[in-house]
Protein backbone atom coordinates (compact mmCIF):
# COMPACT_ATOMS: atom_id res chain seq x y z
CA UNK A 1 0.00 0.00 0.00
CA UNK A 2 0.88 3.41 -1.16
CA UNK A 3 2.37 5.45 2.28
CA UNK A 4 1.39 8.94 1.32
CA UNK A 5 3.20 10.50 4.97
CA UNK A 6 6.57 8.53 3.94
CA UNK A 7 6.69 9.80 0.10
CA UNK A 8 6.06 13.49 1.40
CA UNK A 9 8.87 12.97 4.11
CA UNK A 10 11.37 12.38 1.40
CA UNK A 11 10.33 14.42 -0.92
CA UNK A 12 10.39 17.46 1.46
CA UNK A 13 14.16 16.25 2.69
CA UNK A 14 15.07 16.79 -1.53
CA UNK A 15 13.67 19.51 -1.25
CA UNK A 16 15.96 21.03 1.77
CA UNK A 17 19.05 19.48 0.56
CA UNK A 18 18.61 20.48 -3.05
CA UNK A 19 17.98 24.40 -1.85
CA UNK A 20 21.04 24.13 0.17
CA UNK A 21 23.17 22.87 -2.68
CA UNK A 22 21.76 25.80 -5.18
CA UNK A 23 23.80 28.36 -3.58
CA UNK A 24 27.41 26.70 -3.91
CA UNK A 25 26.71 25.46 -7.50
CA UNK A 26 25.89 28.95 -8.21
CA UNK A 27 29.45 30.65 -6.29
CA UNK A 28 31.56 28.22 -8.66
CA UNK A 29 31.24 30.02 -11.95
CA UNK A 30 30.74 33.46 -10.00
CA UNK A 31 33.86 32.78 -8.59
CA UNK A 32 35.62 32.08 -11.78
CA UNK A 33 34.22 35.07 -13.50
CA UNK A 34 35.88 37.56 -11.17
CA UNK A 35 39.45 35.36 -11.41
CA UNK A 36 39.21 35.90 -15.04
CA UNK A 37 38.47 39.42 -15.26
CA UNK A 38 41.17 40.49 -12.60
CA UNK A 39 43.58 38.19 -14.97
CA UNK A 40 42.36 40.63 -17.82
CA UNK A 41 42.72 43.55 -16.05
CA UNK A 42 46.09 43.16 -14.84
CA UNK A 43 47.05 41.99 -18.59
CA UNK A 44 45.33 44.94 -19.84
CA UNK A 45 47.51 47.11 -17.61
CA UNK A 46 50.77 45.37 -18.60
CA UNK A 47 49.53 45.91 -22.62
CA UNK A 48 47.73 48.95 -22.90
CA UNK A 49 48.39 52.83 -21.83
CA UNK A 50 44.39 53.23 -21.26
CA UNK A 51 43.73 55.40 -23.95
CA UNK A 52 41.29 54.31 -26.86
CA UNK A 53 41.85 54.90 -30.38
CA UNK A 54 39.62 54.37 -33.77
CA UNK A 55 40.72 52.15 -36.43
CA UNK A 56 38.52 54.63 -38.74
CA UNK A 57 36.71 53.40 -42.12
CA UNK A 58 38.81 53.41 -45.36
CA UNK A 59 42.26 52.79 -43.14
CA UNK A 60 44.25 50.53 -45.21
CA UNK A 61 46.24 47.31 -42.94
CA UNK A 62 49.40 45.96 -45.05
CA UNK A 63 49.40 42.19 -44.68
CA UNK A 64 50.93 38.57 -46.03
CA UNK A 65 48.79 35.70 -46.77
CA UNK A 66 49.24 32.27 -45.04
CA UNK A 67 49.05 30.46 -48.58
CA UNK A 68 49.00 31.07 -52.62
CA UNK A 69 46.09 32.26 -53.27
CA UNK A 70 45.46 31.71 -57.48
CA UNK A 71 43.25 33.06 -59.62
CA UNK A 72 43.42 29.31 -61.95
CA UNK A 73 42.59 27.22 -59.35
CA UNK A 74 41.82 29.05 -56.23
CA UNK A 75 37.99 28.90 -55.48
CA UNK A 76 35.11 31.59 -54.44
CA UNK A 77 34.70 30.52 -50.41
CA UNK A 78 38.52 29.64 -49.28
CA UNK A 79 39.40 30.59 -45.67
CA UNK A 80 42.51 31.56 -45.43
CA UNK A 81 44.85 33.74 -42.55
CA UNK A 82 46.76 36.30 -43.36
CA UNK A 83 49.47 38.22 -41.10
CA UNK A 84 49.50 42.20 -40.34
CA UNK A 85 53.03 43.42 -41.57
CA UNK A 86 53.05 46.95 -40.26
CA UNK A 87 52.27 48.48 -36.78
CA UNK A 88 49.36 50.59 -37.28
CA UNK A 89 48.91 53.70 -35.54
CA UNK A 90 46.21 56.21 -34.25
CA UNK A 91 47.02 59.50 -33.22
CA UNK A 92 47.95 58.04 -30.07
CA UNK A 93 50.19 55.26 -30.44
CA UNK A 94 49.97 51.35 -31.61
CA UNK A 95 46.49 50.01 -32.05
CA UNK A 96 47.48 46.64 -34.03
CA UNK A 97 50.76 45.97 -33.90
CA UNK A 98 52.42 43.99 -36.41
CA UNK A 99 52.02 39.99 -36.33
CA UNK A 100 48.47 40.46 -35.46
CA UNK A 101 46.99 37.47 -37.42
CA UNK A 102 43.45 37.91 -39.74
CA UNK A 103 40.92 35.60 -40.64
CA UNK A 104 40.20 35.64 -44.12
CA UNK A 105 37.93 34.58 -47.27
CA UNK A 106 38.33 34.30 -50.90
CA UNK A 107 34.78 36.34 -51.94
CA UNK A 108 35.20 36.19 -55.84
CA UNK A 109 37.49 34.86 -58.69
CA UNK A 110 37.04 36.15 -62.39
CA UNK A 111 39.08 34.37 -65.23
CA UNK A 112 41.41 36.24 -67.80
CA UNK A 113 39.35 37.51 -70.52
CA UNK A 114 40.47 38.53 -74.28
CA UNK A 115 41.14 42.22 -74.90
CA UNK A 116 43.54 41.48 -72.40
CA UNK A 117 41.69 41.84 -69.83
CA UNK A 118 43.74 40.16 -66.50
CA UNK A 119 41.63 37.40 -63.67
CA UNK A 120 41.05 39.14 -60.62
CA UNK A 121 40.86 38.17 -56.76
CA UNK A 122 38.79 39.43 -54.53
CA UNK A 123 39.06 38.91 -50.38
CA UNK A 124 37.50 39.78 -47.42
CA UNK A 125 38.38 39.64 -43.58
CA UNK A 126 36.38 39.34 -40.93
CA UNK A 127 38.17 39.57 -37.58
CA UNK A 128 41.58 40.01 -36.01
CA UNK A 129 43.88 37.73 -33.59
CA UNK A 130 46.14 39.98 -32.08
CA UNK A 131 49.23 38.99 -30.18
CA UNK A 132 47.74 39.18 -26.97
CA UNK A 133 44.98 36.39 -27.95
CA UNK A 134 42.30 39.28 -28.46
CA UNK A 135 39.85 38.68 -31.47
CA UNK A 136 38.67 41.52 -32.99
CA UNK A 137 35.92 41.45 -35.29
CA UNK A 138 36.59 43.86 -38.20
CA UNK A 139 34.86 44.40 -41.95
CA UNK A 140 37.82 44.79 -44.49
CA UNK A 141 38.46 44.30 -48.26
CA UNK A 142 41.19 43.98 -51.03
CA UNK A 143 40.82 43.52 -54.91
CA UNK A 144 43.39 43.26 -57.50
CA UNK A 145 40.91 44.79 -59.85
CA UNK A 146 41.62 47.87 -61.66
CA UNK A 147 39.11 50.58 -61.83
CA UNK A 148 37.24 50.61 -65.11
CA UNK A 149 38.82 53.38 -66.42
CA UNK A 150 42.75 52.26 -65.63
CA UNK A 151 42.02 49.44 -66.63
CA UNK A 152 40.68 50.33 -70.13
CA UNK A 153 43.66 53.02 -70.29
CA UNK A 154 45.83 49.90 -69.69
CA UNK A 155 44.37 47.73 -72.33
CA UNK A 156 44.10 50.41 -74.93
CA UNK A 157 47.96 51.12 -74.28
CA UNK A 158 48.64 47.55 -74.54
CA UNK A 159 46.93 47.28 -77.27
CA UNK A 160 48.53 49.88 -79.60
CA UNK A 161 51.93 48.45 -78.67
CA UNK A 162 51.02 45.49 -80.49
CA UNK A 163 50.01 46.99 -83.13
CA UNK A 164 52.92 49.35 -83.20
CA UNK A 165 55.11 46.13 -82.56
CA UNK A 166 53.15 44.35 -85.67
CA UNK A 167 53.76 47.55 -87.82
CA UNK A 168 57.76 47.60 -87.45
CA UNK A 169 58.15 43.63 -87.59
CA UNK A 170 56.22 43.88 -90.96
CA UNK A 171 58.12 46.67 -92.30
CA UNK A 172 61.47 45.21 -91.73
CA UNK A 173 59.95 41.88 -93.26
CA UNK A 174 59.02 43.82 -96.32
CA UNK A 175 62.56 45.31 -96.47
CA UNK A 176 64.18 42.22 -95.74
CA UNK A 177 62.41 40.98 -98.32
CA UNK A 178 62.22 43.44 -101.18
CA UNK A 179 65.01 45.15 -100.81
CA UNK A 180 66.04 49.06 -100.40
CA UNK A 181 65.61 48.86 -104.41
CA UNK A 182 61.63 48.26 -104.54
CA UNK A 183 61.47 50.82 -101.79
CA UNK A 184 63.11 53.59 -103.69
CA UNK A 185 61.44 52.85 -106.96
CA UNK A 186 58.03 52.40 -105.29
CA UNK A 187 58.67 55.57 -103.22
CA UNK A 188 57.98 53.34 -100.00
CA UNK A 189 54.81 51.88 -100.63
CA UNK A 190 56.45 48.18 -100.30
CA UNK A 191 56.87 49.76 -96.82
CA UNK A 192 53.69 50.55 -96.35
CA UNK A 193 51.88 47.77 -97.26
CA UNK A 194 54.55 45.78 -95.52
CA UNK A 195 53.77 47.83 -91.86
CA UNK A 196 50.16 47.74 -92.77
CA UNK A 197 49.91 44.01 -93.25
CA UNK A 198 52.24 43.65 -89.82
CA UNK A 199 49.80 46.35 -87.74
CA UNK A 200 46.89 43.98 -88.80
CA UNK A 201 48.58 41.12 -87.76
CA UNK A 202 49.54 43.10 -84.15
CA UNK A 203 46.20 44.27 -83.88
CA UNK A 204 44.47 40.28 -84.34
CA UNK A 205 47.12 39.17 -81.76
CA UNK A 206 45.95 42.33 -79.62
CA UNK A 207 42.02 41.20 -79.84
CA UNK A 208 42.73 37.27 -79.36
CA UNK A 209 45.40 37.51 -76.43
CA UNK A 210 44.02 36.82 -72.72
CA UNK A 211 45.46 38.91 -69.54
CA UNK A 212 47.30 37.74 -66.83
CA UNK A 213 46.05 35.51 -64.29
CA UNK A 214 46.51 36.73 -60.59
CA UNK A 215 47.76 34.47 -57.79
CA UNK A 216 48.56 36.36 -54.62
CA UNK A 217 51.72 34.34 -52.28
CA UNK A 218 53.44 34.44 -49.33
CA UNK A 219 55.80 37.61 -48.97
CA UNK A 220 53.77 39.42 -51.35
CA UNK A 221 51.84 42.23 -49.50
CA UNK A 222 48.21 43.27 -50.06
CA UNK A 223 46.63 46.05 -48.57
CA UNK A 224 43.20 45.97 -47.24
CA UNK A 225 40.50 48.38 -46.60
CA UNK A 226 38.48 48.65 -43.88
CA UNK A 227 34.99 49.16 -44.12
CA UNK A 228 33.57 50.06 -40.17
CA UNK A 229 35.00 51.96 -37.62
CA UNK A 230 36.30 49.83 -34.74
CA UNK A 231 37.53 51.42 -31.32
CA UNK A 232 41.07 49.80 -30.08
CA UNK A 233 43.02 50.08 -26.85
CA UNK A 234 46.68 51.65 -27.25
CA UNK A 235 49.44 49.31 -26.67
CA UNK A 236 52.05 50.73 -24.58
CA UNK A 237 55.73 50.79 -26.48
CA UNK A 238 57.16 47.88 -23.90
CA UNK A 239 54.58 45.63 -24.62
CA UNK A 240 55.65 45.07 -28.01
CA UNK A 241 59.19 44.89 -27.46
CA UNK A 242 60.54 41.48 -28.44
CA UNK A 243 63.02 39.82 -26.74
CA UNK A 244 66.75 40.55 -27.20
CA UNK A 245 69.87 38.51 -26.10
CA UNK A 246 72.71 40.80 -24.23
CA UNK A 247 76.48 40.07 -24.59
CA UNK A 248 78.28 41.98 -21.17
CA UNK A 249 80.31 44.87 -22.70
CA UNK A 250 78.84 44.38 -26.44
CA UNK A 251 76.45 47.24 -28.17
CA UNK A 252 74.65 46.58 -30.60
CA UNK A 253 72.69 49.38 -32.02
CA UNK A 254 70.54 49.22 -34.82
CA UNK A 255 70.43 53.09 -36.50
CA UNK A 256 68.40 53.02 -39.51
CA UNK A 257 66.55 49.61 -41.49
CA UNK A 258 66.44 50.01 -45.93
CA UNK A 259 63.91 48.01 -47.16
CA UNK A 260 66.02 47.83 -50.92
CA UNK A 261 66.10 45.54 -54.35
CA UNK A 262 68.45 43.15 -55.00
CA UNK A 263 70.53 43.60 -58.09
CA UNK A 264 68.06 41.84 -60.05
CA UNK A 265 65.03 43.64 -59.23
CA UNK A 266 64.02 41.66 -56.64
CA UNK A 267 62.76 43.21 -52.80
CA UNK A 268 63.90 41.28 -50.68
CA UNK A 269 67.03 43.11 -49.05
CA UNK A 270 67.23 44.40 -45.86
CA UNK A 271 70.15 46.89 -44.90
CA UNK A 272 71.03 47.73 -41.04
CA UNK A 273 73.23 51.06 -40.19
CA UNK A 274 74.84 49.89 -37.21
CA UNK A 275 77.02 50.95 -34.43
CA UNK A 276 79.16 48.45 -32.71
CA UNK A 277 80.88 49.19 -29.79
CA UNK A 278 82.98 46.31 -28.51
CA UNK A 279 83.65 46.36 -24.99
CA UNK A 280 83.77 42.45 -24.72
CA UNK A 281 86.60 39.47 -24.34
CA UNK A 282 85.09 38.78 -28.12
CA UNK A 283 86.64 39.13 -31.34
CA UNK A 284 83.87 39.83 -34.02
CA UNK A 285 83.54 39.38 -38.04
CA UNK A 286 81.24 39.57 -40.70
CA UNK A 287 81.52 35.72 -40.84
CA UNK A 288 79.69 35.16 -37.28
CA UNK A 289 76.93 37.73 -38.39
CA UNK A 290 73.69 36.69 -39.56
CA UNK A 291 69.86 37.90 -39.99
CA UNK A 292 67.54 35.53 -38.44
CA UNK A 293 63.77 35.41 -38.56
CA UNK A 294 61.50 34.15 -35.72
CA UNK A 295 61.20 30.51 -37.66
CA UNK A 296 64.85 30.65 -36.82
CA UNK A 297 66.03 30.60 -40.43
CA UNK A 298 69.49 32.63 -40.80
CA UNK A 299 70.51 35.03 -44.00
CA UNK A 300 74.41 35.36 -43.84
CA UNK A 301 75.59 38.76 -45.34
CA UNK A 302 74.72 40.02 -48.90
CA UNK A 303 78.11 40.39 -51.03
CA UNK A 304 76.04 42.80 -52.98
CA UNK A 305 75.69 45.24 -50.42
CA UNK A 306 78.48 47.26 -47.97
CA UNK A 307 80.62 44.58 -47.51
CA UNK A 308 83.11 46.56 -45.45
CA UNK A 309 81.97 44.35 -42.05
CA UNK A 310 82.02 41.66 -43.54
CA UNK A 311 86.05 41.28 -44.11
CA UNK A 312 86.90 43.20 -41.01
CA UNK A 313 86.96 42.18 -37.22
CA UNK A 314 86.00 43.40 -34.36
CA UNK A 315 88.17 43.34 -31.33
CA UNK A 316 88.13 44.31 -28.20
CA UNK A 317 88.20 47.68 -27.98
CA UNK A 318 86.72 48.90 -31.09
CA UNK A 319 84.30 50.87 -31.99
CA UNK A 320 82.48 51.12 -35.93
CA UNK A 321 79.51 52.43 -37.81
CA UNK A 322 78.76 50.61 -41.03
CA UNK A 323 76.35 49.66 -42.82
CA UNK A 324 75.39 45.66 -43.98
CA UNK A 325 72.53 44.12 -46.08
CA UNK A 326 71.03 40.80 -46.00
CA UNK A 327 69.18 39.34 -48.82
CA UNK A 328 66.18 37.50 -47.03
CA UNK A 329 63.17 35.40 -48.32
CA UNK A 330 60.43 37.20 -46.89
CA UNK A 331 61.26 40.71 -46.30
CA UNK A 332 58.01 41.02 -43.92
CA UNK A 333 58.78 38.44 -41.36
CA UNK A 334 60.02 39.49 -37.69
CA UNK A 335 64.35 39.59 -37.62
CA UNK A 336 66.63 39.77 -35.36
CA UNK A 337 70.43 40.41 -35.90
CA UNK A 338 73.00 37.89 -33.96
CA UNK A 339 76.76 37.53 -33.21
CA UNK A 340 77.52 33.64 -32.91
CA UNK A 341 80.33 31.98 -31.17
CA UNK A 342 82.32 30.66 -33.52
CA UNK A 343 83.12 27.52 -31.10
CA UNK A 344 79.55 26.61 -30.07
CA UNK A 345 77.37 28.16 -33.05
CA UNK A 346 75.46 29.91 -30.08
CA UNK A 347 74.18 33.57 -30.29
CA UNK A 348 76.49 35.59 -28.17
CA UNK A 349 74.14 38.03 -28.77
CA UNK A 350 70.38 38.85 -30.66
CA UNK A 351 68.84 42.38 -31.65
CA UNK A 352 65.66 43.31 -32.57
CA UNK A 353 65.61 44.77 -36.01
CA UNK A 354 61.79 45.25 -35.53
CA UNK A 355 62.71 47.35 -32.03
CA UNK A 356 64.66 49.61 -33.90
CA UNK A 357 61.84 49.84 -36.78
CA UNK A 358 59.25 51.41 -33.84
CA UNK A 359 62.09 53.74 -32.14
CA UNK A 360 64.44 54.35 -34.56
CA UNK A 361 63.54 54.57 -38.25
CA UNK A 362 61.69 58.13 -39.65
CA UNK A 363 58.24 58.24 -41.18
CA UNK A 364 60.53 59.59 -44.48
CA UNK A 365 62.18 56.25 -44.41
CA UNK A 366 59.30 54.34 -44.11
CA UNK A 367 57.52 56.02 -46.40
CA UNK A 368 60.06 55.04 -48.95
CA UNK A 369 60.09 51.17 -47.52
CA UNK A 370 56.23 50.87 -47.62
CA UNK A 371 56.96 52.06 -51.66
CA UNK A 372 59.69 49.71 -52.65
CA UNK A 373 57.35 46.63 -51.20
CA UNK A 374 54.15 48.38 -52.86
CA UNK A 375 56.58 47.65 -56.04
CA UNK A 376 56.98 43.78 -55.54
CA UNK A 377 53.44 43.62 -54.33
CA UNK A 378 52.28 45.20 -57.97
CA UNK A 379 55.09 43.19 -59.72
CA UNK A 380 54.30 39.86 -57.38
CA UNK A 381 50.53 39.50 -58.77
CA UNK A 382 50.85 38.87 -62.25
CA UNK A 383 51.37 35.54 -63.56
CA UNK A 384 52.81 35.38 -66.85
CA UNK A 385 50.86 33.10 -68.92
CA UNK A 386 52.42 31.53 -72.67
CA UNK A 387 50.99 33.57 -75.21
CA UNK A 388 50.40 30.52 -78.05
CA UNK A 389 48.37 28.88 -75.63
CA UNK A 390 44.68 30.44 -76.53
CA UNK A 391 41.57 29.11 -76.24
CA UNK A 392 39.29 29.69 -79.91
Amino acid sequence: MFDMKRFISILAIFCILLYQAIPVIAQEPLKGHITETEEYKQLGDELFTGKIETLERKDVINMTVSQVLDSSYSMEGDEFFAEVTQDVYGDKGIIIPKGTVAHGVLDGTTEAKRLGRAATLSLSFDYLVTPDGREIPIEGQMTTKLHPVAETGKIVAQDVGYTVAGGAVGGLMALNWLGWEAAIASQGYTLAGGAAIGGVVGLGMALIRKGHEVMIAPGDEIKVKIKTSVDLPVYKEDALKQEEVLYEGLTVSINNVKHQKDPFGEVNTITLSLLISNMSDKTLSGFDMALENDYGKKFSPSIFGNTKLMYKQVRPGDKLIADVSFAVDNINRKFWLAFYDRRTGDPITKISVDNAYRTKVSKKTKKKNDKIRASRMKKSYKKEDDFMDMDF
